[in-house]
Protein backbone atom coordinates (compact mmCIF):
# COMPACT_ATOMS: atom_id res chain seq x y z
CA UNK A 1 0.00 0.00 0.00
CA UNK A 2 1.43 3.51 -0.83
CA UNK A 3 1.80 6.66 0.34
CA UNK A 4 -1.79 7.99 -0.45
CA UNK A 5 -3.41 4.38 0.27
CA UNK A 6 -2.24 4.68 3.26
CA UNK A 7 -3.68 8.13 3.84
CA UNK A 8 -7.38 7.25 2.84
CA UNK A 9 -7.42 3.84 4.94
CA UNK A 10 -6.47 6.38 7.83
CA UNK A 11 -9.36 8.34 6.81
CA UNK A 12 -11.75 5.95 7.03
CA UNK A 13 -10.95 4.52 10.15
CA UNK A 14 -11.04 7.86 11.64
CA UNK A 15 -14.41 8.00 9.94
CA UNK A 16 -15.69 5.07 11.32
CA UNK A 17 -14.35 5.82 14.94
CA UNK A 18 -16.31 9.18 14.70
CA UNK A 19 -19.96 7.21 13.57
CA UNK A 20 -18.80 4.55 16.43
CA UNK A 21 -18.47 6.88 18.92
CA UNK A 22 -22.07 8.71 17.90
CA UNK A 23 -23.82 5.23 17.81
CA UNK A 24 -22.34 4.63 21.75
CA UNK A 25 -24.70 7.92 22.30
CA UNK A 26 -27.60 6.36 21.27
CA UNK A 27 -29.77 5.03 24.61
CA UNK A 28 -30.69 1.51 24.61
CA UNK A 29 -34.39 1.03 24.54
CA UNK A 30 -36.16 -1.25 26.51
CA UNK A 31 -37.17 -3.93 23.30
CA UNK A 32 -33.31 -4.20 22.71
CA UNK A 33 -32.62 -5.38 26.72
CA UNK A 34 -32.69 -9.10 26.24
CA UNK A 35 -30.39 -9.21 29.89
CA UNK A 36 -30.95 -7.92 33.37
CA UNK A 37 -29.07 -7.79 36.72
CA UNK A 38 -29.16 -11.64 37.02
CA UNK A 39 -27.02 -12.16 33.71
CA UNK A 40 -24.06 -13.43 34.37
CA UNK A 41 -21.35 -12.74 31.54
CA UNK A 42 -17.62 -14.48 32.37
CA UNK A 43 -14.73 -12.14 30.83
CA UNK A 44 -11.34 -13.78 30.66
CA UNK A 45 -7.79 -12.42 30.60
CA UNK A 46 -10.10 -9.03 32.89
CA UNK A 47 -6.80 -7.75 35.13
CA UNK A 48 -5.94 -5.55 32.50
CA UNK A 49 -6.16 -4.32 29.03
CA UNK A 50 -9.36 -5.09 26.52
CA UNK A 51 -11.00 -7.93 29.55
CA UNK A 52 -10.66 -5.04 31.80
CA UNK A 53 -12.76 -2.83 30.11
CA UNK A 54 -15.08 -5.16 28.09
CA UNK A 55 -15.79 -6.07 32.25
CA UNK A 56 -16.17 -2.52 33.08
CA UNK A 57 -18.88 -1.74 30.06
CA UNK A 58 -20.76 -5.05 30.27
CA UNK A 59 -20.81 -4.13 34.27
CA UNK A 60 -22.28 -0.66 33.53
CA UNK A 61 -24.98 -2.15 31.29
CA UNK A 62 -26.07 -3.87 34.39
CA UNK A 63 -25.02 -7.34 33.97
CA UNK A 64 -23.14 -9.10 37.11
CA UNK A 65 -19.43 -9.88 34.93
CA UNK A 66 -17.28 -12.45 36.40
CA UNK A 67 -13.67 -11.65 36.55
CA UNK A 68 -11.15 -14.31 35.49
CA UNK A 69 -7.77 -13.70 35.59
CA UNK A 70 -4.46 -16.10 35.68
CA UNK A 71 -3.09 -14.10 38.57
CA UNK A 72 -5.36 -13.90 41.15
CA UNK A 73 -4.31 -10.77 43.49
CA UNK A 74 -4.24 -8.60 40.27
CA UNK A 75 -7.75 -10.03 39.15
CA UNK A 76 -8.60 -8.43 42.90
CA UNK A 77 -7.45 -5.39 42.95
CA UNK A 78 -8.68 -4.71 39.35
CA UNK A 79 -12.15 -6.13 40.50
CA UNK A 80 -11.97 -3.78 43.68
CA UNK A 81 -11.87 -0.76 41.13
CA UNK A 82 -14.84 -1.60 39.35
CA UNK A 83 -16.71 -2.40 42.65
CA UNK A 84 -15.42 0.95 43.42
CA UNK A 85 -17.82 2.87 41.10
CA UNK A 86 -20.23 0.76 42.11
CA UNK A 87 -20.28 -1.95 39.63
CA UNK A 88 -21.38 -5.85 39.86
CA UNK A 89 -18.32 -7.55 39.52
CA UNK A 90 -16.41 -10.63 41.21
CA UNK A 91 -12.68 -12.04 40.69
CA UNK A 92 -11.59 -15.92 39.83
CA UNK A 93 -8.51 -17.57 39.16
CA UNK A 94 -8.26 -19.04 35.98
CA UNK A 95 -5.34 -20.24 34.14
CA UNK A 96 -6.52 -21.32 30.70
CA UNK A 97 -3.76 -23.53 30.00
CA UNK A 98 -4.12 -25.91 33.26
CA UNK A 99 -7.02 -28.18 32.95
CA UNK A 100 -7.23 -28.00 36.57
CA UNK A 101 -7.47 -25.10 37.20
CA UNK A 102 -10.46 -24.55 34.41
CA UNK A 103 -12.17 -27.32 36.57
CA UNK A 104 -12.02 -25.65 39.23
CA UNK A 105 -13.21 -22.62 37.54
CA UNK A 106 -15.93 -24.36 36.00
CA UNK A 107 -17.31 -25.41 39.75
CA UNK A 108 -16.80 -22.51 41.38
CA UNK A 109 -18.56 -20.87 38.63
CA UNK A 110 -22.03 -23.55 39.18
CA UNK A 111 -22.00 -23.09 42.69
CA UNK A 112 -22.01 -19.10 42.68
CA UNK A 113 -24.28 -18.36 39.92
CA UNK A 114 -25.68 -21.41 38.37
CA UNK A 115 -24.59 -21.19 35.24
CA UNK A 116 -23.44 -18.44 33.08
CA UNK A 117 -25.42 -16.70 29.93
CA UNK A 118 -22.18 -14.81 28.25
CA UNK A 119 -18.21 -15.80 27.72
CA UNK A 120 -15.70 -13.40 26.48
CA UNK A 121 -12.40 -14.94 26.02
CA UNK A 122 -9.70 -12.36 26.20
CA UNK A 123 -7.02 -15.14 25.81
CA UNK A 124 -4.13 -13.05 24.71
CA UNK A 125 -3.08 -11.02 27.47
CA UNK A 126 1.51 -10.50 27.71
CA UNK A 127 1.60 -13.53 24.55
CA UNK A 128 2.41 -11.63 21.57
CA UNK A 129 5.85 -11.18 22.71
CA UNK A 130 6.85 -9.30 19.51
CA UNK A 131 7.30 -5.78 18.89
CA UNK A 132 7.58 -3.56 16.30
CA UNK A 133 9.17 -5.28 12.96
CA UNK A 134 10.48 -8.14 15.15
CA UNK A 135 9.20 -11.27 14.48
CA UNK A 136 10.77 -14.15 16.97
CA UNK A 137 8.90 -17.16 16.87
CA UNK A 138 11.19 -18.31 20.33
CA UNK A 139 7.47 -18.27 22.54
CA UNK A 140 5.59 -19.80 19.44
CA UNK A 141 4.38 -23.00 21.79
CA UNK A 142 3.46 -20.68 24.64
CA UNK A 143 1.36 -18.39 21.97
CA UNK A 144 -0.49 -21.57 21.07
CA UNK A 145 -1.15 -22.55 24.45
CA UNK A 146 -2.58 -19.50 25.70
CA UNK A 147 -4.60 -18.29 22.18
CA UNK A 148 -5.70 -21.41 20.77
CA UNK A 149 -5.80 -23.86 23.05
CA UNK A 150 -6.83 -21.71 25.84
CA UNK A 151 -9.90 -20.63 23.73
CA UNK A 152 -10.85 -24.28 23.33
CA UNK A 153 -10.20 -25.74 26.71
CA UNK A 154 -12.46 -22.98 28.09
CA UNK A 155 -15.08 -23.04 25.80
CA UNK A 156 -15.58 -27.10 26.35
CA UNK A 157 -15.53 -26.39 29.99
CA UNK A 158 -18.37 -23.61 29.96
CA UNK A 159 -20.46 -25.03 27.13
CA UNK A 160 -22.80 -27.11 29.71
CA UNK A 161 -22.78 -24.48 32.66
CA UNK A 162 -24.42 -21.81 29.54
CA UNK A 163 -28.12 -21.32 30.77
CA UNK A 164 -30.92 -22.07 28.70
CA UNK A 165 -32.54 -19.04 27.55
CA UNK A 166 -34.95 -17.70 24.36
CA UNK A 167 -32.09 -15.28 23.38
CA UNK A 168 -29.52 -17.73 23.59
CA UNK A 169 -26.34 -17.81 25.54
CA UNK A 170 -23.24 -15.96 23.32
CA UNK A 171 -19.49 -17.11 23.34
CA UNK A 172 -17.16 -14.38 22.07
CA UNK A 173 -13.99 -15.01 20.86
CA UNK A 174 -11.27 -11.81 21.12
CA UNK A 175 -9.30 -12.48 17.92
CA UNK A 176 -7.34 -10.39 15.13
CA UNK A 177 -7.67 -9.28 11.81
CA UNK A 178 -3.76 -10.44 11.52
CA UNK A 179 -5.98 -14.49 11.61
CA UNK A 180 -7.57 -13.69 8.25
CA UNK A 181 -6.81 -16.65 5.81
CA UNK A 182 -6.72 -14.39 3.01
CA UNK A 183 -5.16 -11.32 4.30
CA UNK A 184 -2.95 -9.45 1.69
CA UNK A 185 0.00 -9.68 4.14
CA UNK A 186 -1.11 -12.66 6.26
CA UNK A 187 -2.00 -15.26 4.13
CA UNK A 188 -1.44 -18.99 4.44
CA UNK A 189 0.99 -20.20 1.35
CA UNK A 190 -0.47 -23.30 1.19
CA UNK A 191 -3.06 -22.71 -0.85
CA UNK A 192 -4.85 -26.01 -0.32
CA UNK A 193 -5.10 -25.77 3.79
CA UNK A 194 -5.98 -21.98 2.91
CA UNK A 195 -8.98 -23.67 0.61
CA UNK A 196 -10.20 -26.60 3.46
CA UNK A 197 -10.29 -23.35 6.20
CA UNK A 198 -12.35 -21.78 4.31
CA UNK A 199 -14.90 -24.56 3.45
CA UNK A 200 -17.58 -25.08 5.93
CA UNK A 201 -17.96 -28.56 4.89
CA UNK A 202 -13.68 -29.59 4.96
CA UNK A 203 -13.92 -27.77 8.48
CA UNK A 204 -12.79 -29.74 11.61
CA UNK A 205 -10.72 -29.69 15.01
CA UNK A 206 -8.30 -32.42 13.10
CA UNK A 207 -7.73 -29.89 10.37
CA UNK A 208 -7.25 -26.76 12.93
CA UNK A 209 -4.79 -28.70 15.46
CA UNK A 210 -2.69 -30.30 12.10
CA UNK A 211 -2.78 -26.75 10.78
CA UNK A 212 -1.00 -25.16 14.04
CA UNK A 213 0.79 -28.73 15.27
CA UNK A 214 2.67 -27.89 11.50
CA UNK A 215 3.43 -24.76 12.52
CA UNK A 216 4.92 -25.95 15.91
CA UNK A 217 6.86 -28.06 13.78
CA UNK A 218 8.77 -25.72 11.45
CA UNK A 219 8.69 -23.17 13.92
CA UNK A 220 11.08 -25.87 16.20
CA UNK A 221 13.15 -25.73 13.11
CA UNK A 222 13.98 -22.14 13.50
CA UNK A 223 12.53 -19.08 11.40
CA UNK A 224 14.19 -19.99 8.32
CA UNK A 225 12.03 -22.82 8.08
CA UNK A 226 8.73 -20.63 8.45
CA UNK A 227 8.04 -20.82 4.81
CA UNK A 228 4.55 -20.16 3.18
CA UNK A 229 3.28 -18.72 6.85
CA UNK A 230 2.17 -14.82 7.82
CA UNK A 231 4.81 -12.90 7.88
CA UNK A 232 3.54 -10.60 10.28
CA UNK A 233 3.71 -11.50 13.93
CA UNK A 234 3.83 -14.91 12.32
CA UNK A 235 3.16 -17.36 15.69
CA UNK A 236 0.33 -14.53 16.93
CA UNK A 237 -1.41 -14.84 13.70
CA UNK A 238 -1.46 -18.36 13.08
CA UNK A 239 -3.02 -18.68 16.50
CA UNK A 240 -5.49 -16.33 15.83
CA UNK A 241 -6.35 -17.91 12.55
CA UNK A 242 -6.92 -20.97 14.30
CA UNK A 243 -9.35 -19.15 16.59
CA UNK A 244 -10.93 -18.03 13.77
CA UNK A 245 -11.51 -21.56 12.06
CA UNK A 246 -12.04 -22.60 15.87
CA UNK A 247 -14.99 -20.19 16.47
CA UNK A 248 -16.48 -20.96 12.90
CA UNK A 249 -15.88 -24.75 13.54
CA UNK A 250 -18.02 -24.11 16.91
CA UNK A 251 -20.65 -22.60 15.43
CA UNK A 252 -21.62 -25.10 12.89
CA UNK A 253 -22.15 -28.19 15.59
CA UNK A 254 -23.79 -26.30 18.51
CA UNK A 255 -25.97 -24.38 15.54
CA UNK A 256 -28.64 -27.17 15.41
CA UNK A 257 -29.75 -27.09 19.32
CA UNK A 258 -32.97 -26.97 20.12
CA UNK A 259 -35.18 -23.69 20.85
CA UNK A 260 -34.22 -22.45 24.13
CA UNK A 261 -30.38 -24.01 23.77
CA UNK A 262 -29.25 -22.19 21.47
CA UNK A 263 -25.29 -20.99 21.88
CA UNK A 264 -23.74 -17.79 19.50
CA UNK A 265 -20.19 -18.82 18.72
CA UNK A 266 -18.94 -15.16 17.21
CA UNK A 267 -15.39 -13.64 17.35
CA UNK A 268 -14.26 -10.06 16.83
CA UNK A 269 -10.92 -7.84 16.32
CA UNK A 270 -10.24 -5.26 18.82
CA UNK A 271 -8.05 -3.08 16.29
CA UNK A 272 -4.87 -1.85 17.44
CA UNK A 273 -5.08 -0.85 21.11
CA UNK A 274 -2.93 0.77 23.48
CA UNK A 275 -2.42 -1.82 26.14
CA UNK A 276 0.54 -3.63 27.67
CA UNK A 277 0.67 -6.03 24.94
CA UNK A 278 1.14 -4.00 22.15
CA UNK A 279 3.57 -1.79 24.52
CA UNK A 280 1.09 1.04 24.37
CA UNK A 281 1.88 1.35 20.67
CA UNK A 282 -1.98 1.17 19.92
CA UNK A 283 -3.82 3.27 18.08
CA UNK A 284 -6.73 3.07 19.88
CA UNK A 285 -8.57 3.36 23.54
CA UNK A 286 -8.91 0.05 25.40
CA UNK A 287 -12.41 1.89 25.62
CA UNK A 288 -13.03 1.74 22.08
CA UNK A 289 -11.01 -1.22 21.66
CA UNK A 290 -13.70 -3.17 24.03
CA UNK A 291 -16.97 -1.39 21.92
CA UNK A 292 -17.78 -3.82 19.37
CA UNK A 293 -17.32 -6.94 21.65
CA UNK A 294 -19.61 -5.42 24.24
CA UNK A 295 -21.89 -4.70 21.54
CA UNK A 296 -21.83 -8.06 20.12
CA UNK A 297 -22.48 -10.26 22.43
CA UNK A 298 -25.55 -7.30 23.44
CA UNK A 299 -27.10 -7.89 20.56
CA UNK A 300 -30.78 -7.50 20.66
CA UNK A 301 -32.91 -10.62 19.95
CA UNK A 302 -31.03 -14.32 18.78
CA UNK A 303 -27.78 -13.46 18.22
CA UNK A 304 -26.07 -14.44 14.96
CA UNK A 305 -23.50 -16.96 14.92
CA UNK A 306 -20.37 -17.91 12.77
CA UNK A 307 -19.40 -14.50 12.31
CA UNK A 308 -16.28 -12.01 12.52
CA UNK A 309 -16.69 -8.32 13.24
CA UNK A 310 -14.83 -5.40 13.21
CA UNK A 311 -16.09 -2.13 14.39
CA UNK A 312 -19.65 -2.89 14.88
CA UNK A 313 -19.90 -4.53 11.82
CA UNK A 314 -19.32 -8.14 10.12
CA UNK A 315 -15.91 -8.51 8.10
CA UNK A 316 -14.86 -11.83 6.49
CA UNK A 317 -12.41 -14.59 7.70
Amino acid sequence: MGKKGKERAKERREQRRQEICELRKLPISPSQRWWNSETVAVVTGANRGIGLEISRQLAAHGLRVVMASRDSERGRRAAEILQSDGLNVKSYQLDVSDRASIESFSKEIVTDYGGIDILVQVNNAGVNFNKGSENSIEFAQKVMETNYFGTKRVTEAMIPVMKPSVYGARILNVSSRLGRINGRRNRLGDADLREKLMADECLSETLIDGMVAGFLDQAGDGASALNGWPELFTDYSVSKMAVNAYTRLMAGLLSGRAEGGRISVNCYCPGWVKTAMTGWEGNMSPEEGADTGVWAVLLPNQSPTGKFFAERREISF
